[in-house]
């Protein structure tokens, strides 16, 4: 018994004098991450022009295969996209190309719909209440599309081409993209729909030419990833509704 108390009292002298640094901590439970909801399949439809199709640029750098690249790095399932965009169109153009797909395209329901058009409309001096009525009706198209959703449907403005060397910063310019984006923006948003605003990004082009492509008038890659930047943080909370 007298051995017994002799060792309990050497433990707790050795206990009482070993420094703090040398305690060791409880283990703690790590935090967890959270990812992303992966459970849905994301397919995108893009609707619009030059600025969706990526002009002067290669296929992979446009802004829907960026936004669809940016997509899966962040761990989505994204299993398909369809660009219906050229050239040249105006929203008329743009409404004849749609009805002229296959039928299960224009039957099908999209997770995402992008809507980016305009701009051949103020180039060609299209009259802007014709715009105002076949953007609404285009509108109406990607929220078929979507499946009703308002909060899958992202309208993109239309970027301002003054602001490259082929506008060379002429004020008229715009003065008239300004008038068609208030058009836009003003249906966009009665209906509840998203807007993304990346105007304000291609005005940066004559400081910062990298921000153009190599002909002189349309978005360069870089540019397009400053887009997918803008629309991602939309996408990503419509997702998880």
């Amino acid at each position: 018994m007298r051995y017994l108390f002799l060792y309990c009292l050497l433990c707790c002298c050795y206990i009482s004098c070993r420094p703090a640094d040398e305690i060791v901590p409880t283990p703690t439970t790590p935090p967890v991450t959270t990812n992303p909801d992966t459970t849905e399949k994301i397919d995108i439809l893009a609707l619009g022009d030059s600025y969706t199709k990526g002009e002067s640029v290669p296929t992979a750098q446009n802004f829907p295969n960026q936004l669809k690249t940016q997509l899966y790095a962040d761990g989505y399932k994204v299993i398909g996209l369809k660009i219906i965009a050229q050239t040249g169109w105006r929203t008329d153009q743009l409404q004849n190309a749609i009805q002229n797909q296959n039928p299960e395209i224009k039957d099908s329901t999209f997770s995402i719909v992008t809507l980016c058009i305009g701009v051949n409309n103020q180039y060609q001096g299209g009259n802007p209440e014709t715009y105002r009525t076949e953007f609404e009706q285009l509108l109406n198209t990607a929220l078929t599309r979507a499946g009703g959703r308002r909060e899958r449907v992202f309208v993109v403005s239309i970027p301002d081409y003054a602001y490259t060397p082929f506008g060379q910063g002429n004020a008229t310019i715009s003065q008239q993209i300004d008038q068609f984006n208030t058009i836009n923006q003003s249906i966009t948003l009665q209906y509840g729909i998203a807007y993304v605003n990346i105007t304000d990004i291609s005005r940066q082009g004559l400081q910062t030419p990298g921000l153009v492509a190599s002909d002189g008038l349309h978005p360069s890659a870089s540019q397009y990833t400053a887009w997918v930047s803008k629309l991602l943080p939309y996408v990503k909370t419509a997702l998880k509704k």
